[in-house]
């Protein structure tokens, strides 16, 4: 932003909110395909190929306003679409609205961050007999 001259927006204060959800996204996946792995050594193959699609339908790049209205549903089912959305309004003040999808990326980071810690948890006492 320096480089071209740009100014970060005032909504900038949010930004760690949306750093935190991303987090939490992370911390609940890398939790479950930890304990996964460990179980299932097959998943360690099925872990590249899923992160690529994930990136793939995670468009960063690409604005939401290129997305056709009809399609727009399904691309705010992905949980990173609130926390991509969040993030460009909060650098850029971009003037889309946050809407449900802040609400549908809040909840399924806290989702897979409770249930990660959970599956982990239970799964800990049986590592020393997988490995």
């Amino acid at each position: 932003m320096a480089w071209y001259r740009i100014a970060p927006a005032g909504n900038i204060w949010m930004l760690p909110l949306f750093v935190a959800m991303l987090m939490a996204h992370a911390a609940g996946v890398g939790l479950w395909l930890a304990a996964l792995n460990l179980k299932y050594r097959d998943v360690r193959h099925v872990i590249p190929f899923v992160s690529q699609l994930w990136f793939f339908v995670s468009p960063v790049v690409c604005p939401t306003g290129f997305i056709p209205e009809g399609w727009r549903w399904v691309y705010g089912v992905n949980p990173m679409a609130g926390v991509i959305r969040g993030v460009r309004w909060s650098l850029l003040s971009s003037n889309a609205a946050l809407g449900s999808w802040i609400f549908v990326s809040v909840a399924v980071a806290s989702a897979l961050l409770v249930s990660g810690l959970y599956f982990f948890r239970r799964m800990e006492k049986d590592f020393a007999d997988f490995v």
